[in-house]
């Protein structure tokens, strides 16, 4: 009887466990989202548990009262702490996920380091490797967006320059240790064929995207 009681007792507290860590976190976004696979990554390297909660903005879901309560703008991802505050902006998000980690460096300087990559990504990247993306894969590549598509390529093509030559002296993009920096920027650099970036060209960038996906506990983004 004592074994049986053990069993159901231990079950019973392992339920009540898994519960307890699912809700404690919880992620709106779109899967297919660059930005919102940071936080699905980040969360996976950490082992982290949230509960997910899908957001189509094709469909207008982020523009729902529900979600404006949680952000104000509309943008996805969105983290939610289970006391309620929210927090957008990916990199914002990724970043206070790993605070504490192996994947946010202390020391001012090396965390000042991983912020100008981020920078970098939201302003010389995700403009043009992303938006040429979500052009192509999300809109079908329409004749009316064929020249904005286009457009976007130079500007794609120099920042991944960029991040070549650093990649020819570091294994990852802050020296030798992987961050949120490169969470930052892979997650729009490995899926860039997509929108019409050829990284046949960059043998640093494609070594570091395998350097990247054999890391432990690495979560691939899922497929449509």
């Amino acid at each position: 009887m004592s074994y049986i009681s053990n069993y159901r007792t231990n079950a019973l507290l392992y339920i009540a466990f898994f519960i307890i860590k699912e809700f404690k976190l919880k992620v709106y976004g779109d899967s297919q989202s660059g930005n919102c696979y940071k936080v699905q990554l980040t969360c996976a390297l950490l082992n982290i548990e949230y509960q997910w909660f899908p957001i189509n903005i094709l469909k207008d879901d982020n523009k729902k009262a529900s979600f404006l309560n949680k952000s104000n703008n509309g943008k996805i991802p969105l983290l939610e702490l289970d006391d309620g505050r929210c927090l957008v902006e990916s990199n914002a998000i990724i970043n206070y996920l790993a605070h504490g980690s192996y994947l946010l460096p202390n020391d001012v300087f090396a965390l000042a380091k991983v912020q100008q990559w981020q920078f970098f990504e939201q302003y010389s990247h995700e403009p043009y490797i992303a938006v040429a993306r979500f052009i192509s894969k999300y809109l079908g590549l329409p004749e009316n967006r064929r020249a904005e598509y286009e457009s976007k390529h130079l500007g794609g093509y120099k920042a991944l320059k960029v991040m070549e030559q650093q990649l020819q002296k570091s294994d990852y993009l802050t020296g030798d240790k992987i961050t949120t920096a490169d969470i930052a920027l892979f997650a729009y650099t490995h899926v860039a064929d997509e929108g019409g970036f050829d990284l046949s060209q960059f043998s640093a960038i494609s070594h570091w995207l395998e350097r990247i996906k054999m890391q432990d506990n690495y979560l691939p983004m899922p497929l449509l």
